[in-house]
Order: structure tokens, then C-alpha cells, then sequence
């Protein structure tokens, strides 16, 4: 799904996910859809790791204060939300945007088939890499220590808000869900009704179903609202332009203004299928693991 996401918002014509599936596949095989797999997975288990802790640290401490000050729990725990998005992002991005410069770069080459029609799968880059390693020396050579970088303030402004705007989406869809069809999905508990309780305790396998199904909703909310920043983040880290035979960045405003000519807008939103679906898919294995953990922690303190 990344592979299309930035195929398609890195290339100057429109192609359907399904015609760029069918050329990869054609001429790349199934491997195609892999390009910079081996560098994303090296970067997933810190930058998750940093990612998960800023978000609880943070959700806690602003979700206390906020109470204590007298906030209602809904507006707490919605602000609290956004507020762990956003320095979880931040925080996240110190490791995740090298590691985007570098994958991205090997998910954007083409391959040499030059009986490719319509040049889907020609090489969006100007550098050709043998494999992570090698696109690393190479942009440090080019480059510089900056070169893993590129991009790091619209990744900010694009990841910030995301993070933001999925997890206020999350806990308000979670809660509009369970408000609507928790008695429906819950079982009936005889002890909590003795002891004053409400009578029914949720199904494991609802609150599974509820989570992922919330986790798709707000992933669709959050896709739409930050495309177009992801888009530019994208191309400012793997394009370059050509000055008197040299390879330059693509600058911010050499980006907007690409994309204004290939279509305004509507270019922003190249690729907006493959990431929703990407986001979805990450988003409901992270959230139902993580939802997991913490409901097995409160067992464990209790």
C-alpha cells in the first residue's frame, strides 16, 4: 500500500491503483510491492517504541490536569488525545524521516524494462540504489547529514496534525459506537448488577471489532484532512531538480508549484486510496495490540 501511495503521488500523470498494481506486478513481480520493506522494518521498533511512550506520557498528564481544572471527561479525554498525537509525532519523526528519505527513495525506482508503456514504472529519482545501505552512503555523500531530513518540517506539519485529528476522530467514534450498540454487544454480568453496576460487561471480541472498525473510520478522517501536506512531504523527499547539470532538493515552492500545474488541488490527493487503506491496516493492528496491553496492565495493578 506505501509503495502505491508514493508511486502515485510522486508521479506527474494520473494512474488508477489498479493499473500500477498490474504494471508492478508485470514487470517487477511481487517483490515490487516490497521496495525499502527491509529499511521500514529496521525504524518500526524504536519509532513505534518512542511513538507509544510520548503518547501515554503525554495523555495522562494533560488528561489530569485538564480534569482537576474542572473540564468535563469527554473534552479531557479529547484534548488529551490530540495533545498525545501531536508530541508523539514530533517525537516519532526524529527517527521516522530518515528512514522515509531512504525507503521512499527505493520505492520510487523503475525498473529498465524499456518495453514499459507509459512509463508507470520509470525512475522517479535521479539516483539509482542497489539496496538501503547503498541509498544511505549515497545521500549522505550527496548530501550530507541534512539529506535524512529533507522534509522534516512538512513531516511535522503533516504527522502533528494527523496524530492530532486521528485520535480525537478515534475516541469520539469509539465513544459514539459503544453509546449506540454497547448494550447490544455486551454480556450480561449477574456480580456487577449486585453491586450496583450497570448489569453487562463488554465482549472481548466486540471491543476487538469496535476498536479496529473505529480505527478505520478515523484513519479515513485523518487521510483526507493531511493529504495534501503528505503529498508535498513526499516529494520533497525523494524529488530532485536539475540545475546547469546538477541535482538540487526540490524546494517547498518548487513543489507547490508542480503540483498546481498537474492538476491543483486534485494532485494533492494522489494515492489517497493506498494510504487510507495503509493507515487503516497499521492503525487497527496498533490500536487493538495497544488497547490490549493496557487492559492487561490494569489486570496486572489490580
Amino acid at each position: 500500500m506505501v509503495v502505491l501511495k508514493t508511486r502515485q503521488q510522486c508521479s506527474s500523470a494520473q494512474y488508477s491503483c489498479l493499473n500500477m498494481s498490474c504494471a508492478i506486478m508485470r514487470y517487477e513481480g511481487f517483490r515490487g510491492f516490497y521496495k525499502g520493506f527491509g529499511t521500514s522494518l529496521m525504524g518500526t521498533i524504536p519509532a513505534r517504541a518512542l511513538y507509544m511512550a510520548s503518547l501515554e506520557v503525554t495523555k495522562s498528564s494533560v488528561g489530569t490536569a485538564l480534569l482537576d481544572v474542572g473540564f468535563s471527561d469527554t473534552t479531557a479525554t479529547a484534548i488529551a488525545n490530540a495533545a498525545g498525537g501531536v508530541t508523539s509525532a514530533m517525537a516519532a519523526q526524529m527517527i521516522w524521516t530518515p528512514i522515509d528519505v531512504v525507503s521512499q527513495r527505493l520505492m520510487v525506482q523503475g525498473c529498465n524494462n524499456s518495453s514499459n508503456t507509459k512509463n508507470i514504472l520509470t525512475n522517479l529519482n535521479s539516483e539509482n540504489y542497489r539496496n538501503g545501505l547503498d541509498a544511505f552512503r549515497k545521500i549522505l555523500c550527496a548530501d550530507g547529514a541534512r539529506g535524512f531530513y529533507r522534509g522534516f518540517g512538512i513531516s511535522i506539519l503533516t504527522y502533528a496534525p494527523s496524530n492530532a485529528v486521528w485520535w480525537t476522530s478515534y475516541s469520539m467514534v469509539h465513544r459514539l459506537i459503544w453509546g449506540a450498540f454497547g448494550s447490544y454487544m455486551s454480556k450480561r454480568d449477574e456480580g456487577s448488577l449486585v453491586n450496583g453496576g450497570c448489569g453487562f460487561r463488554p465482549d472481548s471480541k466486540a471491543m476487538v471489532a469496535v476498536q479496529g472498525l473505529s480505527a478505520v473510520m478515523a484513519s479515513g478522517v485523518s487521510a483526507i484532512v493531511t493529504m495534501p501536506f503528505d503529498t508535498i512531504k513526499t516529494r520533497l523527499q525523494v524529488l530532485d531538480s536539475e540545475e546547469n547539470g546538477r541535482r538540487r532538493p526540490l524546494t517547498f515552492v518548487q513543489t507547490v508549484k508542480n503540483l498546481v500545474n498537474e492538476g491543483g488541488l486534485l494532485a494533492c490527493y494522489r494515492g489517497l486510496g493506498p494510504r487510507w487503506a495503509s493507515m487503516s491496516m497499521s492503525a487497527t493492528t496498533m490500536i487493538t495490540t495497544y488497547e490490549f496491553l493496557k487492559r492487561m496492565s490494569t489486570k496486572s495493578e489490580e
